[in-house]
């Protein structure tokens, strides 16, 4: 597994949990999965690290 395939796992998995290529027409539902679950996951940090 490349760097690249570990940041986008999430947003693949979803996809494939729903049954729609990641690589094709999804693009953008896989990216927009990707945001979310690092946007969680940046927000808790600066959270922790700041409090």
């Amino acid at each position: 597994m490349t760097v690249s395939e570990a940041i986008l796992w999430p947003g693949t998995k979803v996809c494939e949990r729903l049954g729609v290529d990641p690589e094709g027409e999804a693009g953008m539902l896989r990216w927009l999965v990707n945001t979310l679950v690092y946007l969680v996951v940046s927000l808790a940090v600066v959270w922790i690290v700041a409090v």
